[in-house]
């Protein structure tokens, strides 16, 4: 693995990092009011950073995946709630739409989401299926030309925002996760009902919410794959979409230990900096190792993808780390911060909630620990 960034590289990351610093300005507002970034939505999809390693052909950025982890960094140092709409547009929908879908789908719905015209939702979740992606009551029934979609959605990114949804869904029982469809279900078809917000602790300004079919007719030709092939386009994508959340992880532990880094430098207490005292300078060690070392991973993990290497095990490896990171770094940083930390002005209060859900979603810290186990034994 090459450790030197390239040229592009470097112009890539400055752009995000450009970016991101235009989120500051109303990051604290959104964050408190739960309020969805739609302008910066669009800026990102003007700058193209929703559709960074698509095809050109596609309205793409033809980017590597190195190239996506400098991107998802540098913006998730400053707000989690925009990063994850990207990730989520780029890992679940865009990747897995160009990767598995027909040249046909692609023209119909991958341009316009690698262009940010739409953004894209993945639906595998459910009020019975989270860990346990195997048991979805969501049905696909065979009606010949179409099939007939009933069932509900839970905890999905761009819920409300998004204008195409990628939707794992049962056709036949009997088979087990092997009978599972991936269907393109359009937001504006009849029978698509969006339901309410979800209240969270954290990205608040990110929408997700719960999504019902009740009996929407989703033609055939909106099968991605083959028949049955649904569970396996849904672990596939996933494991790239880790890489995202990893990053993620990443930037809000890179940005949180930049904020205490910063503040223990300005405050000062017995007569000198915090910076100064040894307790709060190891702390700061400790920090920037743990960051250091989940940018490594994150890397390592692209770098893998983009060399059409098996990257499962490293993917997994960087977003346990990386999330369990971004959790500690963020603590750590509002304890050195003392009580400016617990009040929302220093923001690293909002990173620490925005840190928790890395460890949920996109494969809980438990689920990837079974994957790396799995891999490791094998």
């Amino acid at each position: 693995m090459n450790f030197q960034l390239t040229e592009e590289h470097l112009m890539i990351r400055q752009a995000a990092r450009d970016f991101a610093q235009e989120l500051w300005k109303d990051v604290l507002e959104r964050d408190e009011k739960a309020k969805f970034p739609t302008d910066h939505v669009k800026k990102m999809g003007e700058l193209g950073f929703l559709g960074m390693m698509v095809d050109p052909k596609y309205g793409g950025g033809g980017m590597d995946a190195v190239s996506y982890v400098l991107a998802m960094e540098e913006i998730s140092k400053v707000d989690a709630s925009v990063s994850v709409i990207m990730s989520v547009n780029n890992s679940l929908v865009c990747w897995g739409l160009e990767t598995f879908a027909n040249e046909d789908q692609k023209q119909r719905y991958l341009t316009r989401l690698a262009t940010g015209e739409i953004i894209g939702a993945f639906c595998l979740s459910e009020p019975e299926a989270g860990s346990d992606a195997t048991s979805q009551r969501t049905t696909a029934e065979d009606k010949g030309d179409h099939y007939l979609l009933n069932g509900t959605k839970n905890w999905i990114t761009n819920g409300n925002s998004a204008g195409v949804y990628l939707v794992m869904a049962q056709t036949d029982v009997s088979l087990g996760h092997k009978g599972i469809n991936a269907l393109i279900v359009d937001k504006n078809w009849e029978g698509v009902t969006v339901g309410k917000k979800e209240d969270k602790m954290g990205i608040r300004s990110s929408d997700t919410h719960s999504i019902m079919f009740q009996d929407v007719k989703v033609p055939k030709e909106n099968r991605i794959g083959e028949e049955g092939f649904g569970f396996k386009f849904a672990m596939k994508t996933l494991e790239g979409g880790r890489i995202g959340i990893a990053s993620q992880a990443l930037g809000i532990a890179s940005g949180a230990y930049e904020l205490a880094l910063k503040y223990s430098k300005e405050r000062k207490a017995f007569g000198k900096e915090i910076s100064q005292h040894q307790a709060i300078q190891f702390k700061l060690a400790d920090m920037a190792t743990k960051v250091e070392a989940s940018r490594l991973l994150c890397l390592q993990a692209a770098w893998l993808k983009d060399n059409h290497k098996s990257y499962a095990l490293a993917s997994s490896m960087a977003k346990v780390f990386s999330s369990e990171t971004a959790m500690w770094v963020a603590t750590e940083a509002v304890q050195v911060h003392g009580g400016y930390g617990y009040v929302r002005e220093y923001h690293v209060e909002r990173m620490m909630r925005d840190a928790k859900i890395t460890q949920i979603y996109e494969g809980t810290s438990e689920v990837q620990r079974i994957v790396i186990s799995r891999n490791i034994l094998a």
